[in-house]
């Protein structure tokens, strides 16, 4: 009886062996297919496995920008043909110059070649081939000197003028507690250096405190007024600077030269020129006269430049093209001017502007000359170079001495 119960207890325990057994199989078989329907409908699979962490939301550190080298032309030429090579040997075809010959030979691709290890050898170069590269290396460094060379110049010319621009800014602070009135007149030839000194002096002025006045061809209504009218509208206020690019005294050199003014309004001009400037010192109008003075040689190279230059070329005219023609005639009106209207309450003021930056220099120290105001830097050289700045008075006795040793004027 007790071995029956034993016999029974362990058929039991096969039989639900054998059950757990099959029902593990059919689940897995029925996962299976779940998972099979799941993949073509595209629902997510639920599995028993445990879940994996969720990544870490804290953000990654940005990686610092490095700006790209700049590439010589023949390593962005080299990169280029390596690029062409990558894309030809990927399609499985050969280069764009060897497809070409290709295709001139047979229609069919020809499979690209395994490239070989060893690279091809290089002829050496002759004695006269090594001189010729020598030859070319050493004008590309050349050049190479001469542009840096005008860069550090250009740069050392704005650091030398910048103390006196400084300077020009307690002058108009000045002129804007007292309120007084200052105009300069810039003067002489074409391409003698007016409008860039003008830039310099004016490029860190306050704009509220300073005009720049360049007037045109007068209209006929213009023609018609008082002469001085329109240069009269252009007059400053109380603790302003006008800058006048050219001026009245287009009347005494260019028009008389030009035919675009009568002998008589000639003649009136250096009459009433002196009264009228006398009027405005009397109205407490300070004005200065400079004019720059350069070389027939020098005018004709700056006008060659302009000719070619692109950046330039606007300001070139007719009356440019045919101020070297009439050289003598605007030596003779210049020395006119300058005998009949130099006087002691508005004198002249010459400046040799064969060299541009000595030239701006000196003008600069001329203008901060003009009135004493506080603040004014003790260390920096305002005396003019005696060899740039000439008196109006000067000038005219260097003129009427190369009119009694040469019969006219050599300047």
């Amino acid at each position: 009886c007790s071995e029956s119960k034993v016999m029974a207890k362990k058929k039991r325990k096969s039989t639900n062996k054998d059950k757990r057994k099959n029902r593990a199989a059919k689940n897995k078989e029925a996962k299976l297919a779940k998972s099979k329907k799941n993949a073509r409908t595209g629902k997510a699979v639920a599995t028993d496995e445990p879940m994996a962490a969720p990544a870490s939301t804290k953000p990654k550190k940005a990686k610092p920008f490095i700006w790209p080298k700049p590439q010589t032309q023949a390593q962005s030429e080299s990169r280029d043909a390596a690029k062409e090579e990558t894309k030809a040997s990927s399609k499985g075809e050969t280069a764009p110059e060897t497809k070409k010959k290709s295709k001139r030979k047979s229609a069919k691709k020809q499979p690209l070649k395994p490239k070989s290890g060893k690279k091809a050898k290089s002829k050496p170069l002759t004695l006269e081939e090594l001189r010729q590269e020598n030859r070319k290396l050493r004008k590309k460094l050349a050049g190479y000197d001469k542009k840096a060379a005008r860069a550090v110049k250009r740069r050392n010319d704005e650091l030398e003028l910048k103390p006196f621009q400084a300077e020009l800014l307690k002058l108009q602070a000045h002129l804007e507690q007292s309120k007084q009135k200052i105009i300069i007149l810039f003067e002489g030839r074409d391409a003698s250096g007016k409008g860039g000194t003008i830039r310099r002096t004016s490029r860190y002025m306050n704009e509220k405190h300073y005009r720049v006045v360049a007037l045109g061809k007068p209209t006929e209504t213009q023609r018609s007024q008082w002469f001085y009218q329109r240069y009269v509208a252009e007059f400053p206020h109380g603790g302003e600077i006008v800058l006048f690019d050219r001026s009245w005294y287009n009347r005494a050199m260019v028009e008389p030269v030009f035919g675009f003014c009568s002998e008589t309004e000639y003649k009136h001009f250096l009459k009433g020129v002196v009264g009228f400037e006398k009027d405005l010192s009397r109205h407490g109008i300070i004005v200065l006269k400079l004019y720059f003075s350069v070389t027939k040689e020098e005018q004709k190279r700056r006008f060659e430049r302009r000719k070619t230059d692109p950046l330039r070329q606007w300001k070139l005219s007719e009356v440019d093209l045919q101020a070297q023609e009439r050289w003598d005639q605007f030596t003779q009106m210049k020395y006119e001017m300058l005998r009949k209207t130099h006087t002691p309450s508005t004198p002249w003021t010459i400046l040799r502007s064969d060299n541009k930056q000595a030239a701006r220099l000196n003008a600069l120290r001329v203008i901060c000359n003009i009135v004493d105001y506080d603040g004014r830097d003790k260390e920096l050289d305002f005396v003019p170079d005696q060899d740039i700045v000439v008196s109006g008075a000067r000038e005219i006795e260097h003129m009427e001495g190369d009119l009694m040793r040469h019969g006219r004027f050599t300047g």
